[in-house]
C-alpha cells in the first residue's frame, strides 16, 4: 500500500477543495495520493488558526507541506518571507508548486524534497503537521535533521495529536535539548513552539 508520504504510484486524480482559516476563504488543487485530499485537516487547522508567522522573518519551512497550504498562507501573510515547501511525496511537491501559482506567491515559494534543499540554509521559522504515521523512530529522525537549522532567534511550531503522543514529544524534545512550550491546545490536538533552550520565549 502506497502512504501519503511516499510518492504514489496510481493514477492522480486531482480536485478542488475550499479551506476557510484567517477570516478567509482558501482554494487548493488536491490530488489523490496525498495527505488529507478531501479538505483541510483538523491539525492544520488549529495551527493557522492558533499563530501566524512573525512579521521579521524572512526564510521560513513548511516542514511535510502536502499540497502546501502552510506554505501559500505563510507567504501570504508574510510579503517579504521566502519559504521552502518540502516533502517527499513528489505529487505533493507539484501539488504545492500549482497552489502557489494559483495564490500569486509563486516567487517565493521554492517546493522540493528533502535531498533539494542545501544543507546550510538556517530558518527564521519552521512549521510542521508532522508524518507522525512514520514512527517514533523515524519522527525522531526527521525532526533532529530540521530543528537544528533553527537560525539564531528562530522558532518551529508544530502541532500534534494528542491521542498520537503528543505530551511524550514534548517531554523527548525537552530531553534533547529544546525548548518546548505548548501555545494552543483545540479539538485533540496541541501546537508546541519549539527553540533551543537557551533562546528566551518569544512574544
Amino acid at each position: 500500500m502506497t502512504h501519503y508520504f511516499e510518492t504514489p504510484s496510481g493514477d492522480e486524480h486531482r480536485r478542488t477543495i475550499t479551506a476557510r482559516f484567517w477570516d478567509t476563504e482558501w482554494t487548493f488543487t488536491t490530488a489523490s495520493g496525498v495527505f488529507s485530499h478531501d479538505g483541510l485537516d483538523l491539525g492544520t487547522a488549529v495551527l493557522l488558526r492558533s499563530h501566524t508567522p512573525r512579521p521579521e522573518s524572512r526564510r521560513l519551512l513548511d516542514l511535510g507541506a502536502g499540497y502546501g497550504v502552510v506554505a501559500v498562507a505563510l507567504a501570504s501573510a508574510n510579503p517579504a518571507a521566502h519559504v521552502d515547501a518540502v516533502d517527499v511525496n513528489e505529487r505533493a511537491v507539484a501539488l504545492t508548486t500549482t497552489n502557489a501559482r494559483t495564490h500569486g506567491v509563486s516567487e517565493r515559494i521554492r517546493a522540493c524534497t528533502p535531498e533539494q534543499v542545501d544543507p546550510a540554509v538556517q530558518y527564521d521559522e519552521i512549521w510542521s503537521n508532522p508524518p507522525i504515521r512514520i514512527g517514533k523512530q523515524a519522527l525522531h529522525e526527521l525532526l533532529l535533521t530540521w530543528l537544528p537549522r533553527l537560525a539564531p532567534g528562530g522558532i518551529a511550531r508544530i502541532v500534534v495529536g494528542r491521542n498520537l503522543g503528543a505530551d511524550s514529544l514534548q517531554r523527548w524534545l525537552i530531553d534533547q535539548g529544546f525548548r518546548c512550550d505548548r501555545t494552543a491546545s483545540a479539538k485533540g490536538f496541541r501546537v508546541f513552539e519549539i527553540a533551543p533552550a537557551e533562546q528566551t520565549s518569544q512574544p
